[in-house]
């Protein structure tokens, strides 16, 4: 019995408490609008609420086609139109949250004593007596103040007023837009996203009678965290439902054996919110290298992240989803830590079509975008040799020599001169065949007879971006700069190609097409080309890189239906670092292959021995992952080619580089083979004719017999010439013309071996 007692006793108690607290509650309420007349009797004209303040919004960004590929927000924050909430989900919330909303002013007494009762009976929150009116005001006008009396007060009294200047649906719409769900879901919109991978418009009676009932503690009824609480609170939406005739008992029982709680945030489908290499460089962009955004840090950030910009971008996702699949099916997963990246411009705007930055993107873990993180080259870096070759004169057909071992001086390091002993040695041929083939000792010797700084000056100018300038980076003049002793990025490289590609005309890469807000357009990229190259020496670049693909170092992989494509492989000494950089007319790419956290060799990793790979070469996983993209990638293009490139007017040169390779013309007999390389003939267009002659007196031709004395054979004589000089490091217009001689004229030698024995020095009289 005194258990009993005392259980009653308690019981009474409560109701005393409650009974207390709910006449406290009522005098509150009650008394709020006097004693705010009292508080304010010496304003001559009545308070007026200030209007709402603009809402913060996400930030979208989208592909080049609009489909969104990312978001910058704070605040998972979507606003949206009331009249776009489908009716029986703004009938659940108002039935869990304020279900008189549309009968009271304000301030709900009744709601407050019913909530009041429920709680104490409980012993526990089971229901909140604020109206939709006083939360909006909550949020709205007293973020900040103490929980105190005077605040109590000022909601309601401010609840009253806003319902007195705004409409309902205002108010609403308000509510919706601004109440927090958890999970960094501020609105219906985010909410709806989060938990349901949903738009709005889909959101079922049930889904929203399930968001409501998490506005009062959004933490505590999480359903991801706290699964048990959520579907507890669930219930008691669900039979909010049945009090308000929104459904019937039955098909609640029916609703809460079936409910599936959402148990991970969701993201609408084509709707990407991640993180990733490409949102991360464009955030960098607008915070750190533009003032697009606004003058000051603060402000670039305030309206990055709350604005609701619309970024436009020139990404193509579905181009994108191809690069990230290329890499994923042709480069084996393996413990070396060996990654790719990938960098795809168009080739005739310069926009970033396509950029896979590492393995993937992990905030705190994998942040580095190796697409813009430079790397030693290998021989890819020789298309600008080339290029710049070009400029100055030289011709497919022009001979140079290619044999190991070979040894310049270097420039920088007089004591230590560039020695090559290692690669394929491939003695005096042309030019487009040594490009082919990517001789090194042809290479290395090109690029001082073409001058060390005037090749330099070309990469700056064909590879010319934001992120490569004369003030960012110093590409050293190295006498091994042939052999890939400069690092460059995928973004580099692929600027540069684009130039070659795009007829000599070099569009910097950009990645923002177009910038939105509210009140119309921020910016919009324009695309202003300048012609850094003559388009004769770029289609002739063009024309000797096509047979990269057909029969040189990456003739196993060429384009689809032999789409016209060109490119050049690069591979890093003790095979470090891999390269492709290729291009079609619409589409210019660039792929790396190595260890991104060292200077790795890439030989007899078990991983890629398993597919047929010891040796990492730019013929390989980097030439089959740009392969594997570029068909992708150009399923739906038309097949373009370049305009064939302008014969020569002139007969193959020798080139030679003077102070290694000594000169002496020939002055009797004929040089061997080995010294005039193969036989390539420019015919000029005019012919002659030389018709068979007859005797005056005769009617027909008549055959005579003479006797021709035998030629006397003799080895060549050659005389002893000076060599010139190279171009002079001060020297950087490109069309100073570099030397050559004609190789049926002169003889080339080794300055150290000296002329070879089987030809004869004529000797100069004193």
């Amino acid at each position: 019995m005194k258990i009993l007692d005392r259980l009653h006793w308690l019981g009474r108690l409560a109701l005393i408490v409650g009974a207390g607290a709910l006449l406290v509650t009522g005098v509150v309420v009650g008394a709020a609008p006097h004693a705010w007349a009292v508080l304010h009797s010496h304003d001559e004209t009545p308070p007026v609420l200030p209007p709402f303040g603009g809402l913060a919004t996400r930030s979208q960004l989208v592909d080049m086609s609009g489909r969104q590929v990312g978001v910058f927000e704070l605040e998972n924050s979507q606003p949206l139109a009331i009249d776009d909430v489908p009716s029986e989900v703004i009938a659940a919330v108002l039935a869990v949250e304020d279900a008189e909303f549309y009968a009271h002013k304000g301030v709900n007494l009744r709601a407050l004593v019913r909530a009041l009762l429920s709680n104490v009976q409980s012993s526990g929150a089971r229901q909140g007596g604020s109206t939709i009116t006083q939360q909006v005001v909550k949020n709205e006008y007293l973020a900040g103040l103490e929980r105190d009396g005077r605040y109590k007060i000022l909601q309601a009294r401010y609840a009253v007023m806003l319902e007195k200047q705004v409409p309902k649906k205002v108010i609403l719409e308000r509510y919706l837009n601004t109440v927090y769900f958890g999970n960094n879901a501020y609105g219906l919109q985010a909410a709806a996203e989060v938990y349901f991978g949903s738009a709005v418009k889909d959101l079922t009676l049930l889904q929203g009678a399930f968001l409501a009932g998490l506005v009062r503690a959004p933490s505590t009824y999480d359903p991801i965290r706290r699964p048990e609480q959520s579907r507890r609170r669930f219930a008691q939406a669900v039979k909010r439902l049945v009090d308000t005739e929104l459904m019937t008992q039955d098909a609640a029982t029916v609703a809460l054996l079936n409910w599936k709680l959402p148990e991970t945030v969701q993201s609408i489908p084509q709707r990407s919110v991640s993180r990733t290499y490409f949102t991360e460089m464009v955030k960098d962009y607008l915070l750190n290298k533009t003032d697009i955004l606004g003058a000051t840090y603060q402000e670039r950030y305030n309206i990055l992240f709350r604005g609701g910009l619309k970024i436009t971008t020139t990404l193509n996702a579905s181009a994108q989803v191809s690069g990230e699949l290329a890499v994923l099916a042709q480069l084996p997963v393996n413990k070396a830590g060996i990654q790719a990246s990938m960098m795809s411009l168009d080739t005739n705007t310069g926009a970033i079509r396509a950029m896979v930055g590492g393995s993937g993107f992990v905030a705190g873990q994998s942040e580095v975008n190796l697409a813009l993180r430079r790397r030693q080259t290998g021989s890819s870096i020789k298309i600008f040799v080339l290029a710049a070759a070009l400029e100055a004169g030289v011709e497919a057909t022009d001979l140079i020599d290619g044999t190991l071992p070979c040894t310049f001086p270097n420039p920088d390091l007089p004591s230590e001169p560039f020695l090559i002993t290692k690669g394929v040695s491939k003695p005096l041929t042309t030019l487009e065949e040594q490009t082919w083939l990517s001789i090194n000792c042809a290479y290395a010797r090109l690029a001082q007879i073409v001058g060390l700084h005037r090749v330099v000056e070309e990469v700056y100018k064909l590879a010319s971006s934001s992120f490569l300038t004369k003030e960012t980076y110093k590409i050293q003049p190295y006498a091994s700069f042939s052999t890939g002793a400069n690092e460059l990025s995928p973004l580099d490289m692929a600027s540069g190609a684009q130039t070659i590609a795009n007829g000599g005309l070099h569009v910097e890469p950009y990645f923002v097409e177009k910038i939105e807000g509210p009140n119309g357009v921020l910016f919009q990229h324009e695309i202003a080309g300048q012609q850094v190259m003559t388009k004769q020496a770029a289609d002739k670049a063009v024309g000797i890189l096509k047979n990269t693909l057909t029969k040189g170092t990456a003739r196993r992989t060429p384009l689809d239906k032999n789409r016209p494509a060109a490119g050049k492989t690069g591979t890093q000494a003790e095979n470090t670092n891999a390269w492709f950089v290729g291009f079609t007319r619409q589409l210019t790419t660039a792929v790396w292959v190595g260890d991104p956290k060292a200077y790795t060799p890439m030989v007899n990793i078990p991983e890629f021995r398993a597919v047929g790979v010891p040796n990492v070469q730019g013929a390989t996983f980097p030439a089959r992952i740009w392969k594997a993209y570029m068909d992708a990638a150009h399923a739906d293009l038309p097949f373009i080619d370049w305009d064939t490139p302008v014969a020569p007017t002139r007969n193959p040169i020798r080139l030679y580089l003077p102070g290694v390779d000594c000169l002496a013309e020939l002055v009797s007999g004929k040089l061997p083979r080995a010294q005039t390389g193969p036989v390539v003939t420019i015919v000029p267009n005019t012919t002659t004719t030389s018709p068979a002659t007859t005797l005056p007196d005769q009617t027909s031709p008549v055959t005579t017999n003479t006797t021709v004395p035998a030629p006397v054979l003799r080895g060549p004589v050659v005389s002893i010439v000076a060599p010139g000089t190279t171009i002079a490091p001060t020297v950087l217009d490109p069309l100073v013309a570099v030397v050559g001689v004609d190789p049926e004229k002169y003889l080339v030698y080794d300055c150290q071996k000296g002329v070879p024995k089987s030809i004869k020095i004529k000797v100069t009289a004193g």
